[in-house]
């Protein structure tokens, strides 16, 4: 068990990761055409519009908070707020966001299940990545009362200095996640996963979308008409029949 343990958090991290980058790469220069999420509003609209907009706003912010919350340094917001305060607004903020996502999900997966037309022109792995999403966001609602008990933030800081250590490359001592309890290292575990997931679902799209990102930054596109420099009248397009 201790073997295991090691193992998954910390060699596996490094594995997901390797596969997340190298895998998303190859599988845009051999099948981009695959690149999409493989829209169904077209079959059937229904649910989906409450179902997808709760969803993403809800995965949204749970994604960037997961992101600052452990990547950011404790001597950085430290200024600003101790581990107790964060601690009681990631589980404000984060339990009213999953609740969101929760409601949002579970329609999504209603309607790809139970939607005959939708589920049979739906890929395995549609389904299975919304049933793994969902697995990992009630894992993730169940640490909400674990973290009430730490309310000092010991717990975040503990899961925040591996993070950290494992995206800066640095030893990794997995003993000192040793003694937290199983819903913390099981969605610590399902969330390396996904990542691991990542490159072979339709979750690729999510490059896409940061990748739009850039459209708000392009200049502007300079069009310009063929019929420029024409006398007054002689501008417009030739009617229906006229002769040219």
């Amino acid at each position: 068990m201790g073997t295991l343990h090691a193992f998954l958090f910390e060699v596996y991290p490094y594995v997901c990761f390797t596969v997340f980058l190298v895998g998303s790469l190859i599988r845009f220069d051999q099948n981009q055409y695959s690149w999409k999420s493989d829209s169904s509003q077209m079959l059937r609209k229904g649910s989906l519009r409450w179902g997808s907009n709760l969803f993403h706003a809800g995965i949204l912010f749970l994604f960037f908070g997961h992101l600052f919350g452990l990547f950011t340094p404790h001597a950085v917001y430290g200024v600003l707020m101790s581990a107790a305060t964060k601690q009681k607004l990631a589980v404000v903020a984060g339990g009213a966001a999953g609740l969101v996502c929760f409601i949002g999900l579970s329609l999504l997966i209603h309607r790809r299940v139970f939607d005959a037309r939708i589920r049979h022109t739906s890929h395995p792995t549609d389904i299975a990545v919304l049933v793994v999403l969902w697995v990992q966001l009630v894992v993730g609602l169940i640490t909400l009362p674990y973290s009430l008990q730490h309310a000092d933030g010991s717990v975040m800081l503990v899961l925040a200095d591996w993070a950290q250590r494992i995206v800066t490359l640095r030893p990794v001592d997995s003993a000192a996640l040793r003694g937290l309890p199983w819903p913390y290292l099981f969605h610590v575990v399902l969330g390396m996963t996904i990542f691991l997931l990542f490159p072979f679902s339709r979750l690729v799209h999510i490059w896409s979308g940061f990748g739009a990102v850039g459209y708000l930054f392009r200049p502007y596109q300079v069009v310009r008409s063929r019929r420029l420099n024409l006398p007054p009248g002689h501008n417009q397009p030739p009617q229906p029949g006229a002769r040219i």
